[in-house]
């Protein structure tokens, strides 16, 4: 038995091995039966040895071994639960279940299906702040307000739109996870240490038994690779860095300057000294663990970036609990934000009261020129402009009069409109209905771009329960194969 430096004990394996206890035990468990089971139906390994093994794994204490204090006598949990099944079957037969595997394999499997989990509880944490933003965005198809670009207001949407966006947004992150729960759900176990194994082994019953969908190919890659860590942890990255700019905006519209959003009760903190304060904190303390989940999904991509390819530590041991910790902080932001958004309010009549300030619909009369009276939209623009310069100027003119003259000094010929004409024709409300433009903001677009996401958080929303369903699936075949030996 080799003996252990006190320092890297201290320093190295003891925090693994609760990292370890913590992450990987019950998976560990499930890679043992399923190996078991596959040796036995191969006929590697003959049924009474089996048995033998069987009941000497169901009589590992679970909970027991969650508790242990790390001793030093064992490298890691792998090695600490061996020794627990020498003690129960002698080495002789738990020596047996060894056959045709490597702790390598082993790893490698065991990461792959706790990354399914925390991408499953990712993507269903998406998809509640989807639903979220959703029947917000249902109750606000009409509500009209100023959109800002480069911070400055620029024109006037809706709160559907401008969520139906955020929503969209999100369906691609949704995407982007699927496609890595895809790629990670394939199964090393069978590549051995990393050239595989001489014994006719089956590596699809083990995919089965551990609800892979498949096995991994080339056995090489199965322990070298570690794309499919990095592209789920990729994904989150993007998913966390577009929720992060949305929650800016949030907070920003909680602000009273602003009073566009305002949230429920519960997800609000008072001042110990200010009775007035009303301080949006849950959006803050999602907008500092987001910062974080996606500081720890870059600093997992750069602790494996420069490594060599192949069996290494740094994607092992010490890499695994960031990438939960990166999944976890993930989740919490997602999801808090998504409760938060349930409770929240906007405020029509206030929204629609500022939305038209600052000439935010002079585009539409810019259109309207070009369309009812055959103007080149670079003159049509032109007169808009010098209509905005003459306000400035002369703010007590009616508006009828500074069109007149800034059309006269441009086109030589004078365009009349109406004072109401032009209160009309530059009016938000107008302004947002004249957009029917596809993915645009009028209201009858935006009821058919909800009703197009709603069917697509309802396709997604199968996909989670699929999936999850075959990962059931899976563990009720595997007990059923383990309990027959």
């Amino acid at each position: 038995m080799t003996k252990f430096d006190h320092n890297y004990i201290e320093l190295v394996l003891n925090d693994n091995f609760e990292d370890a206890k913590a992450l990987f035990l019950s998976p560990l468990m499930s890679i043992h039966y399923a190996h078991l089971a596959m040796l036995t139906s191969q006929g590697i390994v003959a049924p009474a040895e089996a048995h033998l093994i069987r009941e000497a794994l169901d009589a590992i204490p679970l909970d027991r071994v969650r508790g242990t204090v790390y001793d030093g006598q064992s490298e890691d949990l792998y090695c600490y639960v061996e020794r627990l099944l020498i003690d129960a079957c002698g080495e002789d037969i738990a020596g047996r279940l060894h056959t045709a595997r490597s702790r390598n394999d082993i790893d490698m499997t065991q990461y792959r299906m706790v990354q399914r989990e925390f991408l499953h509880r990712l993507v269903e944490a998406v998809l509640r702040l989807r639903q979220s933003l959703l029947d917000l965005a249902g109750r606000h198809t009409e509500t009209v307000f100023a959109v800002h670009t480069h911070t400055q207001r620029a024109q006037v949407s809706t709160v559907a739109h401008y969520l139906l966006a955020v929503i969209e947004q999100l369906e691609r992150d949704t995407d982007r996870l699927k496609a890595a729960y895809e790629r990670t759900n394939c199964n090393p176990l069978g590549a051995c240490a990393i050239t595989g194994t001489g014994f006719p082994i089956d590596r699809t019953l083990t995919s089965e038994l551990l609800g892979f969908s498949k096995p991994t190919v080339n056995t090489y890659g199965s322990i070298a690779t570690v794309d499919y860590l990095l592209e789920g942890v990729s994904a989150m990255a993007v998913l966390l860095t577009g929720h992060g700019r949305v929650v800016q905006d949030f907070l920003l519209w909680s602000t009273s300057e602003f009073g566009y959003l305002r949230l429920g009760d519960g997800f609000v903190q008072p001042s110990s000294i200010m009775p007035q304060k009303r301080n949006p904190v849950a959006l803050e303390h999602a907008r500092a663990i987001g910062s974080k989940a996606l500081g720890q999904a870059l600093a997992v991509i750069t602790s494996v970036h420069n490594t060599p390819f192949g069996d290494i530590v740094d994607t092992e041991d010490d890499l695994q609990p960031l990438v939960a910790s990166a999944y976890r902080d993930a989740h919490r932001t997602i999801s808090i934000v998504a409760a938060a958004m349930g409770s929240a309010e906007f405020d029509p009549v206030k929204l629609e009261a500022g939305a038209g300030h600052g000439w935010t619909t002079l585009t539409e009369l810019a259109d309207t020129l070009v369309r009812d009276r055959g103007l080149a939209f670079k003159t049509a623009h032109a007169i808009s402009a010098l209509l905005v310069a003459g306000a400035a100027q002369f703010p007590d003119k009616p508006l009828h009069e500074l069109v007149k003259e800034a059309s006269v000094s441009l086109t030589g010929a004078p365009i009349l409109y109406t004072e109401e004409e032009l209160s009309k024709i530059l009016s938000p409300r107008h302004f947002v209905m004249m957009r029917r433009t596809w993915g645009g903001p009028a209201p009858e677009e935006t009821r058919r771009a909800i009703g197009v996401s709603r069917t697509i958080l309802k396709a997604d929303r199968e996909w989670l329960t699929g999936s999850s369903d075959a990962l059931k699936s899976a563990a009720m075949f595997l007990k059923e194969r383990a309990s027959a030996l």
